[in-house]
């Protein structure tokens, strides 16, 4: 089981990404897959998750009408859409994914496997 996290980047203050999170070895059914970011300093943040089980979703205050996420059944894939990002957006990125039959949550504690962390640099 693993996750591949990947997108990062170094971006202008109001620029656009786009992060992935590709799975191998599993698939996506009944799983959560959840988006945190840690910058330096800070304890990691919970931001978004999705549930492949009935495409509920989740998105915390500090992101909300700025990311979206979304899925591709064919290549295994969630994706993070980062729009409008701020300097204060700037952190490590991570993936991860929790076997749940319905839902999403995005409390670090529930998640099992973890991609290895893609960097999100917004500055101009």
């Amino acid at each position: 089981v693993q996750l591949q996290a990947s997108g990062g980047g170094l971006v202008q203050p109001g620029g656009s990404l786009r992060l992935s999170c590709a799975a191998s070895g599993f698939t996506l059914d009944y799983y959560a897959i959840g988006w945190f970011r840690q910058a330096p300093g800070k304890e990691r943040e919970g931001l978004s998750c999705i549930s492949t089980s009935d495409d509920s979703t989740y998105f915390t205050e500090s992101v909300k009408g700025r990311f979206t996420i979304s899925r591709d059944i064919a290549k295994n894939t969630v994706y993070l859409h980062m729009n409008s990002l701020k300097p204060e957006d700037t952190a490590v990125y991570y993936c991860a994914a929790d076997w749940v039959p319905f839902g999403c949550g995005t409390s670090s504690a529930e998640y099992d496997y973890w991609g290895q962390g893609t960097l999100v640099t917004v500055s101009s």
